[in-house]
């Protein structure tokens, strides 16, 4: 299976996009400081999970996943940040996103645990 047909990488591009659109709106001093922050947490989930797909044994594997997952709570620390300094609103659909790629994320991990 190529790591495109994953629900994982699916999804996290979904988020990816999210903090892309979301990080637009943010004010100028923010961009080298949160905007920045934000945008390398979630572009490194779907980029882990490409990463680890190619390598040759499933602990490999499971270890670029759990950078992954790792990442997906940086993106979502970094966003409670946003939310607390009023960047952003706490219900906004990105929380919701995040919340799917780390569940997601879990259930591959224990896939790859099983499998190993």
């Amino acid at each position: 299976m190529d790591y495109k047909d994953l629900d994982a990488w699916k999804e996290s591009m979904k988020l990816v996009q999210l903090v892309y659109e979301l990080t637009q709106d943010f004010p100028n001093e923010e961009k080298f400081g949160l905007v920045s922050q934000l945008r390398r947490a979630s572009v490194s989930i779907p980029s882990n999970i490409a990463e680890g797909q190619s390598r040759n044994s499933n602990k490999d594997y499971k270890r670029f996943v759990e950078i992954a997952l790792g990442s997906s709570l940086e993106l979502e620390t970094q966003l409670i940040i946003a939310s607390r300094l009023k960047l952003i609103k706490s219900d906004h659909q990105v929380f919701n996103q995040t919340e799917t790629v780390k569940k997601i994320i879990h259930g591959l991990i224990r896939f790859l645990k099983k499998n190993s």
